[in-house]
């Protein structure tokens, strides 16, 4: 009798545990991004730039991290500011999960945006996050890499010049495949929501 009631309570637990196990996997299969999901997952266009400290960044070695992306520069006066804020924001609702997590601005006007200062520019939205800049030779292939726009709008008195430029966010998975990308104006919940659920994969 005992014997008997062993083995159903066995059996009741390993159903359990497999139909917890199937519920995440079903869970998973259909959970539904908010951003524009690329299919098939691609390797992330490389980048290897030097960081205002002299160390590398490179994209290979931060896989393992999530790397959230953002082409801009720091004499943009809205949609750049308006989206490292989400990026804050992002940063901080992931508490202690934001050091699975790389914030990247890659400037479109080097012209004007050294590596200090575009390092300065993206600190002072969190200490966390990295800016980086190189000659416009170094930054072409990356730019198209991406199939970034860039190019310069009228005179503004107080930049000399604003710059037109693709405005959408990319992520970056931790096997460094290129997973999403987001329009401008998106909102930032819509955002954690999907990069919590890679830092879970």
């Amino acid at each position: 009798m005992k014997a008997r009631t062993v083995l159903v309570l066995t059996v009741v637990v390993i159903l359990g545990v497999a139909g917890v196990y199937l519920g995440v996997q079903w869970a998973d299969a259909n959970y539904e991004y908010q951003g524009s999901l690329i299919e098939p997952a691609m390797p992330a266009f490389p980048i290897a730039l030097a960081e205002s400290d002299g160390e590398l960044f490179s994209l290979q070695a931060h896989q393992g991290k999530v790397v959230m992306l953002y082409f801009g520069y720091t004499n943009c006066p809205d949609l750049c500011p308006a989206t490292l804020s989400d990026f804050k924001k992002i940063h901080d609702s992931l508490g202690e999960r934001a050091d699975e997590i790389e914030f990247v601005m890659v400037t479109i006007d080097p012209e004007r945006d050294t590596l200090e200062k575009t390092a300065q520019y993206v600190s002072a939205f969190d200490s966390s996050f990295i800016g980086l800049s190189a000659s416009e030779t170094d930054l072409q292939d990356i730019w198209d890499g991406y199939f970034v726009f860039r190019a310069k709008s009228g005179a503004d008195s107080a930049a000399g010049y604003l710059m037109d430029h693709t405005t959408r966010t990319y992520v970056i998975d931790k096997q460094g495949n290129l997973r999403l990308t987001y329009p401008f104006g998106i909102e930032y919940q819509a955002m954690l929501l999907d990069v919590e659920h890679l830092l879970d994969e």
